[in-house]
């Protein structure tokens, strides 16, 4: 009787271990879905960037991330700002790159920027958008 009482209870405890690391995961998903080009930085600039295929398994080997970005074909600001309930903060025109600056509820970190808290950085040129939280570190 001891052996399935002890059997159960170790059962339990793996199931219980295995929620725990499931919901553990869910944070290390990556931010954007498909797109070309995805980087994770592990640093507050772009020197510690890496490129990756497979940014679930990269950010988990990480231990998580500073941010994120990727690139679309078409101008997708849009549907980006819809998917990410995101606010407009401001506007930036530069070289031909039309930059928007948000604050998304679902996003994380915040970088401040003329007083502003951005975590969501969305550029788009020639018809590519880049993507980023809190903001886009490489070039586009």
């Amino acid at each position: 009787m001891r052996f399935v009482q002890a059997v159960k209870a170790a059962g339990i405890f793996l199931a219980c271990l295995a929620c725990g690391l499931f919901g553990s995961a869910l944070s290390f998903s990556p931010v954007f879905r498909g797109g070309e080009g995805y980087e994770l930085y592990a640093g507050t600039s772009s020197a510690p960037c890496v490129q990756t295929e497979q940014p679930f398994l990269d950010i988990l080997r990480m231990g998580g991330v500073r941010g994120e970005s990727v690139r679309y074909e078409g101008d997708l600001s849009g549907e980006l700002m819809r998917t990410f309930h995101a606010s407009l903060l401001f506007t930036e025109e530069a070289d031909g790159v039309m930059n928007y600056y948000l604050y998304a509820p679902e996003l994380g970190d915040c970088v401040e920027i003329y007083g502003e808290r951005v975590n969501l950085h969305i550029a788009v040129r020639g018809g590519r958008t880049a993507v980023g939280t809190p903001l886009i570190f490489g070039g586009f």
